[in-house]
């Protein structure tokens, strides 16, 4: 038997990198992943491969930037299995490297909807269905940034700081009153689009593949953890 065996997960970002990497790797020990992404077609492809290998997924084509888009989803999937075991907060964007002084104010505005206020959306909508678990766990992933700041960085980096405090936060209020935990991740220097955007010039083969953390946050969720805990993937 699989570790995850009957359990229902939901993962953001799935569409590519990171995301991908930890639906395929929950459907890999059995649980139900629900993909959850802007890009359909990409959805798809991560969709084949979980069935091809002979796990389960369903697609959920989603902008999280909507909120309502979100509630609907949390709906849709209480009437479908009427609890939630894993739910992975994983999408994210990482904007403009630029000076403080120089943000785009705009954009800043664009990326904490999508980091932080569309997190905490997610939270709300789906606490109900983690707390009719048995074991509820909630993700977050985060870069290293939100606790060692870094010049031209400001925007990504305040906005992961956030989103560890919105998710411990969680965590304190559910560790008395339910079984819910929750666990802050650091994927730590991972070989994805995003880390290639933020540096350009760096060799990717030098990097660790996505599926080394798509495999820490699988076995995270087969176990047991102190609510609030906080992971870092090794090299």
């Amino acid at each position: 038997m699989a570790r995850l065996d009957g359990q229902v997960a939901l993962v953001t970002g799935a569409s590519r990198g990171i995301g991908a990497a930890i639906a395929e790797a929950l459907a890999t020990e059995g649980a139900h992943v629900i993909l959850v992404a802007r890009d359909a077609a990409a959805l798809e492809l991560v969709e084949d491969r979980i069935h091809a290998a002979g796990g389960h997924a369903t697609i959920a084509p989603l902008d999280m930037a909507d909120g309502d888009n979100i509630a609907r989803l949390a709906a849709a999937i209480s009437q479908r299995w009427q609890h939630l075991d894993i739910l992975v907060l994983n999408a994210a964007m990482l904007g403009t490297l630029a000076p403080v002084a120089a943000t785009d104010l705009k954009e800043m505005t664009k990326l904490f909807t999508l980091n932080v206020i569309a997190q905490q959306a997610m939270i709300a909508a789906f606490e109900p269905l983690l707390r009719r678990a048995a074991a509820g766990k909630l993700i977050a992933l985060t870069s290293s940034v939100a606790r060692t700041p870094r010049a031209y960085w400001g925007s990504y980096a305040a906005s992961k700081a956030a989103l560890e405090n919105i998710v411990t936060t969680f965590g304190e209020e559910m560790k008395n009153i339910s079984n819910v935990r929750t666990a802050i991740v650091d994927p730590g220097a991972t070989r994805t689009t995003m880390r290639a955007r933020a540096y350009p010039g760096e060799d990717p083969a030098s990097l660790k593949d996505p599926a080394v953390v798509g495999q820490a946050v699988a076995d995270l969720v087969s176990n047991s953890f102190a609510s609030t805990a906080f992971v870092a993937v090794p090299k």
